[in-house]
């Protein structure tokens, strides 16, 4: 991370000015990563150029469906988000924390070591801006900071790219984090398309640290001209009237902690499938499990894993688990993310990517269900207590 200067239009460049950039990262040691099409999806994968973008690759995105399509132009970033999310660079489904071995009579244990691995974000989205945030607050901000987290986010660049096609599962304007980037960058792009379908995109550039600021430097830019920002903002505000998704923000803490005992939560309940796959694409969740694996020669090593609060195990305490039904870990997830992560970290969970309804299985939509819950009176006080276990209520696995 380095010192925050304000954003700043410093010119236009073309595709050729893409590889350029490619080129200087990784000439000064970053390791490049954007978006790259692989098994069907666009996912985060290294790049040794520009030619390695999906060009003229668009996804249809609905409830339980994901979908990869020409868009017949040369478009590099003309789609909204993958499966993967920048959290697999900084929280990385699997972390070592120590390995031990057998020398002698005794137990030598070595640490891990934090890693320092410089890695450059090529194409990183406003929303995905957004959830770093939030995980910083989350791993960085308590009176005990992550280590492994740390390290990696001290050694991350991010080149942004604003985005100009959300798809119909985005909700990124209810949550104000998009479709533009206002900070968390060192350099934000903005494609825009002339002429005919197989015309080159060119990009407005703009720098939002000390750090992009040099890097801009050294990239052959143009002035911008008046069309060319008359062009960026017609692309942002049509961006931001095709989100048909909306979510109530409003009192959404106060209606969540009064609708516990909600029949939606039954409703939704059947529909579930606690597959995980929601928190699993999710670029904030940070639920973790802790284990041992043992090798052949007598080695130990001790890992941290990505969990979710929909696995079974996930809640057990002394043997038995506090969540044991599907309705009380989706109540969990939900009230979790949309309400009590405010008490815990000052912000929401949410950003408003729209993953966890398109990767669900069975098109649960996060929204709808808020919805739901709104539609009717919320619980007199003493529901509540009586839904959450306070003394005079009843408790367990509802």
């Amino acid at each position: 991370m380095t010192t925050a200067a304000v954003p700043t239009l410093v010119g236009t460049m073309g595709v050729d000015g893409l590889d350029t950039l490619v080129g200087v990262l990784a000439g000064d040691g970053w390791e490049v990563l954007g978006p790259r099409v692989r098994d069907g999806v666009i996912t985060w994968g290294a790049l040794r150029s520009a030619g390695d973008l999906p060009v003229g690759v668009a996804d249809d995105q609905a409830p339980g469906t994901y979908r990869l399509r020409d868009r017949g132009d040369r478009a590099r970033f003309g789609w909204a988000v993958g499966p993967s999310s920048p959290k697999r660079e900084l929280f990385p489904p699997r972390v070592p924390w120590w390995e031990a071995r057998l020398e002698g009579d005794g137990l030598q244990i070595t640490p891990a070591t934090p890693p320092r691995r410089r890695v450059a974000l090529l194409g990183a989205r406003p929303c995905e801006l957004a959830a770093i945030a939030v995980q910083d607050r989350v791993l960085l901000g308590g009176p005990c900071p992550d280590p492994d987290y740390a390290a990696r986010r001290r050694d991350l660049l991010v080149v942004a790219v604003h985005c100009t096609e959300p798809a119909p599962t985005c909700f990124c304007t209810s949550m104000g984090t998009g479709p533009a980037a206002d900070g968390g960058y060192d350099l934000a792009l903005t494609e825009l398309l002339h002429g005919p379908g197989h015309a080159e995109p060119v990009y407005l550039v703009r720098v939002g640290t000390d750090r992009g600021v040099q890097l801009a430097r050294r990239l052959e830019l143009r002035a911008t001209t008046d069309a060319e920002l008359e062009a960026e903002q017609a692309a942002l505000d049509a961006a931001r009237r095709r989100m048909v998704r909306h979510l109530r923000t409003e009192g959404i803490v106060e209606l969540l902690a009064t609708t516990l005992e909600h029949p939606r939560w039954d409703d939704v309940a059947a529909r579930c499938l606690a597959c995980t796959n929601c928190t699993l694409v999710c670029p904030t969740c940070f639920c973790a499990a802790v284990e041992e694996v043992t090798d052949l020669d007598g080695g130990i090593r001790r890992e941290r894993r990505w969990d979710s609060c929909f696995t079974l195990g996930h809640s057990e305490v002394h043997g038995t688990a506090v969540r044991a039904s599907v309705r009380s870990r989706y109540r969990q997830w939900l009230t979790h993310k949309l309400g009590t992560w405010w008490e815990q970290f000052g912000t929401s969970g949410c950003v408003g990517c729209g993953r966890c309804i398109t990767w669900c299985p069975v098109g649960i939509d996060l929204t709808e269900e808020v919805a739901a819950l709104a539609e009717t009176p919320a619980e007199t006080p003493a529901a509540t207590a009586a839904a959450v276990g306070a003394p005079g209520g009843r408790s367990g696995d509802r």
